[in-house]
């Protein structure tokens, strides 16, 4: 392609910045430059396309290093007039006209985005007018004929229609869970209340699921005001029971956009008042503000946004103009490419209908997980269940752990004990996995049993790998009986799958076993059948990311290549999803293993770039990649062979991957999950039927699978699922990590 045939792409961020904006930028960028484009940054948002000059730079591939971990918008972002105007929008046009760009990402809100619609609708008469102005001759002005754009949605909000996340709320609703669980700390030392405001506008989402993450008491949002006219009487006398069982603290979660039935807005400040003078409370307000905007990008929000920048560009390549402009967004773990206005008019009908205070219309919009987790947060901030329904058996189910420890687990526990106790049923624990069930080491578990359990990682009940077998059966199966035990919970990893498959399969010998039992995906290798995301794979991500943060700090001053083993057994998410979140140039995973030839392209690799200046290579390697090059015999290879061009270090990060408090990505995915699965139990248990499945999440939609299936869906020599579809993402990696061939 010669450089007139070259196509020139504008990226720009518009509106209020996001963490993953960065991510974004340089996946455009970089996938631009790969397929052959110049990529142009516009500075300042609209405010740059209006003033031209240095504000539109075109940027090489090195300019967007280094940016990937930065929190903001690297190229600025700011709110501008002028583009409002067909004068101004006139202007911006002969802009980008002067450099050749006539195709546009633009990474923004609702505003911005619709502000670009209207830029490209109008772009044909535009350079009409600039051709009759003689600003442009009629030459230029036919080899650019159409404007294609794209939109990516930066919002912290999440309040976008046509993708389940936008760029930044991930790490937004980390800040907000960091803060409330520090609060919750300090709250419960002096049995303060607090009162935290969140960000959101019109949209509940931050301040529901931080509520949810964050195990607090209360939570106002906009979507779904109290629904009696004397709310205040009745969140109260909730705050005021609770503390009669047992919490010494209580934490009130509020959106900024919060209001009641009329429309009134309802303030932090007001729920301070009312706490102090009807309960007489200590009560403090927390308003987070600006700080869930700033700082580093959580794994999540740095993976997505460099899937959705590099998809923008494959759609602006082949954009015609007769296609409608397109939205880039997640949906059910996939990226998505929709209509761009028909998202606009769908965000906005929320809003609309939350003006017009038909709440029930914007419920229905929010969609139908978002209305579940309001509901399950009413469940679980019940300072007592409600009594066992008139007709019902009262059942009694067992929860366990198996495998290893996986952040999350303790949040699932608390949920599936409250729902279950609240629908009537007992919930007995076991104590260090199905050993516990062996040596009849039980107990009960009440509503205030797992009070504060929501943010804490690792597994209280306790956990191994133990897989039973011969006498142990036995046993089990007799305290099953002893116990009375109708139903069992196993929330865990691949060892509890194959623990409850060989119960399942040894019903024709032991009829205890005859009960319905569930296995919820908890493991952070993600290497569990049925489910795309397994509770503690996104904390290890971020643990890792968060690691490699600090080694890349370390390297500043020097010359340096990384290699950095992560966890994951015969497993490679972890390897390849934190290569694509940290920019490693090389991921080394199980399921393609290492060659001595991999070795030595990577090494000529980067030699040739160090060579020209390159101050750090970062390379990912899975714990089980190769029995025979491990993770000493690469530094020991790349130091001999690098000589003085660059030094070579190790970090194996071990099981810091494995602990700290969930993330709140986790804490919500277990809530969810844990919902269903007593659901599922209740309805076995009820109907008197016996099937044993396992849950999870498959094309971003919760699914019950049957426990028979599992062995199809598994490769079990490998202990990891058959269809694996982060694989696929190794493509994206490559393009954006290596430009040898570009250059």
């Amino acid at each position: 392609m010669s450089e007139q045939e070259q196509l020139r792409i504008g990226v720009m961020t518009s509106g209020g910045d996001a963490p993953g904006m960065n991510a974004a930028v340089r996946a455009v960028v970089r996938t631009g430059i790969s397929r052959g484009c110049q990529v142009f940054a516009i500075y300042e948002g609209y405010e740059g396309i209006i003033h031209g000059g240095d504000l539109i730079r075109q940027l090489s591939w090195d300019d967007v290093g280094g940016i990937l971990h930065k929190g903001g918008t690297v190229i600025g972002t700011a709110r501008s007039t002028s583009f409002r105007t067909r004068e101004g929008r006139r202007t911006a046009a002969a802009n980008l006209l002067e450099r050749g760009i006539d195709r546009l990402v633009v990474i923004g809100g609702d505003g911005s985005l619709t502000g670009a619609n209207l830029f490209r609708q109008e772009w044909p008469e535009l350079i009409q007018e600039l051709v009759a102005e003689g600003r442009i001759s009629a030459a230029i002005a036919a080899q650019h004929p159409f404007l294609g754009i794209v939109g990516i949605v930066g919002s912290i909000d999440n309040d976008f229609s046509g993708t389940d996340m936008t760029i930044g709320a991930d790490t937004a609703l980390h800040r907000i869970t960091e803060a409330i669980d520090a609060i919750g700390s300090t709250a419960a030392s002096h049995q303060r209340t607090f009162v935290i405001e969140v960000m959101g506008r019109n949209c509940g989402y931050l301040a529901l699921m931080g509520a949810i993450s964050g195990g607090a008491d209360w939570v106002f949002i906009p979507e779904n005001p109290p629904e009696m006219d004397d709310w205040q009487s009745h969140v109260c006398e909730v705050l005021r029971k609770g503390r009669e069982s047992g919490r010494r603290d209580s934490i009130v979660v509020v959106a900024e956009g919060a209001r009641d039935r009329q429309g009134k807005p309802i303030t932090s400040q007001e729920i301070k008042h009312l706490l102090e003078e009807r309960l007489g409370e200590d009560t403090r307000v927390t308003i987070l503000g600006h700080v869930q905007r700033g700082g580093a990008p959580s794994a999540f929000d740095r993976w997505m946004s460099t899937l959705l920048g590099y998809t923008a560009v494959l759609e602006l390549i082949s954009t015609t103009p007769e296609r409608e402009p397109q939205l880039i967004g997640l949906r059910e773990n996939r990226v998505t490419r929709v209509p761009l206005m028909r998202c606009v008019a769908d965000t906005r009908a929320v809003t609309e209908a939350v003006t017009a205070q038909e709440y029930e219309r914007a419920m229905e919009l929010r969609g139908r997980s978002f209305g579940e987790a309001f509901r399950t947060f009413g469940t679980l901030v019940q300072p007592q269940p409600h009594p066992l329904r008139s007709g019902e058996r009262a059942l009694r189910f067992a929860v366990v752990h198996s495998g290893g420890p996986a952040p999350g687990m303790n949040t699932a526990v608390r949920v599936a004990v409250r729902v279950a106790v609240d629908h009537g049923h007992t919930v007995i624990g076991v104590r260090n996995g199905f050993q516990g069930l062996i040596h009849e080491d039980l107990f009960e578990m009440d509503w205030m049993s797992v009070s504060g359990w929501a943010t804490l990682g690792g597994a209280e009940l306790g956990t191994n790998r133990h897989i039973p077998q011969g006498p142990d059966l036995y046993q089990i199966a007799r305290t099953i009986e002893r116990h009375q035990i109708d139903g069992i919970l196993m929330i865990g990893g691949w060892a509890g799958y194959q623990t409850c498959h060989r119960l399942y399969s040894e019903r024709h010998i032991f009829p205890a076993f005859n009960i319905p039992m569930i296995c919820l995906p908890a493991s952070i290798n993600n290497n569990l059948p049925g489910s795309e995301l397994s509770i503690g794979s996104d904390t290890a991500l971020n643990n890792i990311v968060q690691s490699i943060d600090r080694i890349k700090q370390s390297a500043v001053a020097s010359r340096r290549c990384f290699v950095v083993e992560v966890m994951g057994r015969d497993c490679g998410y972890l390897a390849l999803m934190s290569g694509l979140a940290s920019g490693a140039e090389r991921s080394y995973l199980p399921e393609e293993g290492i060659t001595l030839k991999d070795l030595q392209d990577d090494l000529k690799e980067m030699c040739y770039w160090f060579s020209r200046g390159k101050r750090l290579s970062l390379m990912i390697r899975n714990e089980r990649s190769n029995p025979i090059y491990t993770t000493g015999f690469i530094c020991s290879l790349f130091e001999e062979e690098g000589g003085e061009l660059f030094e070579v270090r190790q970090a194996i990060l071990g099981h810091l991957q494995q602990g700290g408090d969930p993330s709140p990505f986790d804490r919500i995915q277990a809530t969810r999950l844990a919902v269903r699965c007593v659901e599922y139990l209740i309805e076995q248990g009820h109907h008197n039927e016996a099937e044993s499945s396992f849950i999870g999440y498959k094309n971003g939609k919760m699914q019950i699978f049957k426990l028979e299936d599992m062995p199809r869906m598994m490769d079990a020599a490998h202990a990891r699922p058959r269809d694996q579809w982060w694989m696929a993402l190794g493509s994206v990696s490559h393009d954006l990590n290596h430009r040898m061939d570009h250059e």
